[in-house]
């Protein structure tokens, strides 16, 4: 059974940081390309980061591009989101997600994911 458990969410303000981190288990990490997502209360699930099992390649949102940085720890079969000069349109629940083994392509569509984590609050206030 694969298990994602995503933690550090939480209120911030707007200009300040947060760091996410999805902890894994149940398979083989590194061999998964490894991604987050956010959704907005009446908003579709939408893209922000994924971080390719090549271990040489991520992707970003144009929205977060330049702000947020995902990286992963394969010994702690951890995936981060570092968050930085937060906005109130980052607000929303952020998603972990991992895809089966040895796939990126399409890394930035929900249908490239396998296994969802339960997703963890992020309020970011003006």
């Amino acid at each position: 059974q694969v298990q994602l458990v995503e933690s550090g969410g939480g209120l911030v303000q707007a200009g300040g940081s947060l760091r996410l981190s999805c902890a894994a288990s149940g398979r083989t990490f590194s061999r998964s390309t490894m991604g987050w997502f956010r959704q907005a209360p009446g908003e579709e699930r939408e893209f922000v980061a994924a971080d390719s099992w090549r271990g040489d390649r991520q992707y970003y949102a144009d929205s977060v591009k330049g702000r947020h940085t995902i990286s992963r720890d394969n010994a702690k079969t951890t995936v981060y989101l570092q968050m930085a000069s937060l906005k109130p349109e980052d607000t929303g629940v952020y998603y972990c997600a991992a895809t089966n083994y040895y796939r990126d392509y399409g890394a930035m569509s929900p249908a490239a994911y396998a296994y969802w984590g339960q997703g963890i609050q992020v309020t970011v206030s003006s």
